[in-house]
């Protein structure tokens, strides 16, 4: 079994969750530089738009790695990658282990490098403006989607690693939208313990299975 649609859309889902929990100050500051009123749903919605495309940019890059590396003909070893980083997300989702975040140390020297980029596009004031900071919000170090990266990678190609990226992003997608009363009502769920030890327990059930035993 490889990866799957499905387990990319309940990490991101998962995944949504932990982010406004861990990375609340960062959504604050964003959402106070879009302005209110109808504008604010398109932006939010290109701010989103541009950030999971960067996802599945990333996994693109990503899967290419391991495929010009060809990781894959290697199939244990990408069942044994797949399985065990389900597993440790999930442990990270579930809030009993926190040490997938020590990989977002990985990407601070991209970040470095593209954060005074996103200065000039706040506050927001145009939908291409919502979309270019999106795409570059999109390359945040993060532990979860790091984590999320070395999954899609065991997939056979880079196109697969991007769709399940993509998939990936489009589950964090209701949490992080700033409007909406579903939306408020998502992310109050998700941030409640047993929700996060459910969709934590789902993932590190679904990685055991997907371990070669």
């Amino acid at each position: 079994m490889e990866p799957n649609l499905l387990a990319a859309l309940v990490i991101g889902i998962a995944g949504g969750g932990h982010c406004i929990g861990m990375c609340g100050g960062i959504s604050a500051a964003l959402s106070l530089s879009v302005p209110k009123g109808g504008k604010a749903i398109a932006y939010s919605l290109a701010f989103n738009l541009g950030r999971i495309l960067s996802y599945a940019a990333i996994g693109a890059l990503i899967g290419l790695g391991a495929q010009v590396l060809q990781l894959n003909q290697y199939l244990n070893a990408s069942l044994w990658l797949a399985g065990l980083m389900l597993v440790l997300m999930g442990l990270s989702i579930g809030q009993w282990w926190q040490g997938v975040k020590r990989i977002e140390h990985l990407g601070k020297f991209i970040w470095r490098w593209l954060q005074p980029l996103t200065k000039p596009l706040m506050p927001i004031k145009s939908v291409p403006q919502a979309l270019a900071l999106g795409g570059l919000w999109g390359w945040l170090p993060c532990g979860l989607v790091y984590s999320s990266l070395i999954w899609a990678s065991s997939a056979n190609d880079w196109q697969s690693s991007s769709i399940l990226m993509l998939a990936f992003g489009i589950g964090t997608l209701p949490a992080n939208l700033a409007t909406g009363l579903l939306a408020e009502q998502l992310k109050a769920l998700l941030q409640k313990p047993m929700s996060q030890r459910l969709l934590g327990a789902s993932l590190i059930g679904l990685g055991f299975y997907t371990l070669p035993l």
